[in-house]
């Protein structure tokens, strides 16, 4: 790994965006908070969110697997849910409306302090492509909701894969009309860079240190198998001259 390597030929960059732009604990904690103060139920909100995603990557890991049939990352969000409202005793208090709009609270992600600013730096002078496991739908109002500048928004929804299949990478370069070594692929997670290097992609490790909770990030230092690391998108584009 290096800040040095040729990626001169690079024309886009395309983005996880569930914890690489977005900070999904602290916003889906905040709003199932607030729900459970409108029922007057008290509990760890910050353990339910991730309990809540625990349940979306036990998802797609099944349907990756040919365990269950095909279905968008809201449903998953969903089936979830239901079992976590259960557990806290919050499903009788309740509507199915409220249910389905709290369901909706991964279309309302905050995003990280640099990722506007930087994504816009980026912008400047490549391609800037959401590539997320998250369906168009849902990737669209958190865009829309997070002033979020993408060129365009492409999903494992278009290869009824999800990632880190590779796939996913490869229909994201048909889309693109690009090659993969023309792409840079831009993540704070491992698996996911490993799986777009596998498709012939170019990769770049972001550092979230706060993911999962203060200072419980992964993935936080420079990784010689991935092409490039940053501290954060500004950095990013900093290294990539924007």
């Amino acid at each position: 790994m290096s800040t040095m390597v040729d990626l001169k030929h690079i024309e886009a960059l395309t983005f996880d965006v569930f914890g690489t732009v977005v900070d999904w604990r602290t916003s889906v904690a905040q709003q199932v908070a607030a729900v459970g103060a409108k029922i007057g139920l008290q509990a760890d909100w910050d353990q339910f969110a991730d309990s809540w995603r625990q349940g979306y990557y036990s998802g797609l890991a099944r349907i990756n697997a040919g365990e269950n049939d095909w279905k968008l990352v809201d449903a998953i969000h969903r089936e979830r849910l239901n079992l976590l409202l259960d557990e806290h005793g919050m499903a009788v208090g309740l509507s199915e409306l409220e249910k389905q709009d709290l369901n909706r609270a991964w279309h309302r992600l905050e995003p990280w302090p640099d990722s506007v600013d930087g994504l816009g730096r980026l912008k400047s002078k490549f391609i800037v492509a959401a590539l997320s496991n998250g369906n168009v739908s849902l990737l669209t109002n958190m865009a829309k909701y997070g002033n979020l500048p993408w060129d365009c928004i492409l999903s494992a929804e278009l290869a009824n894969r999800y990632k880190p299949d590779h796939r996913v990478y490869q229909r994201a370069a048909e889309l693109l009309d690009l090659p993969g070594h023309k792409i840079l692929m831009v993540a704070a997670h491992s698996t996911d860079l490993h799986g777009a290097k596998g498709a012939g992609l170019k990769t770049a490790l972001v550092a979230r240190p706060d993911e999962f909770g203060p200072r419980r990030g992964k993935d936080l230092e420079p990784n010689p198998e991935f092409d490039l690391f940053a501290k954060d998108f500004n950095h990013l584009a900093e290294i990539l001259g924007c």
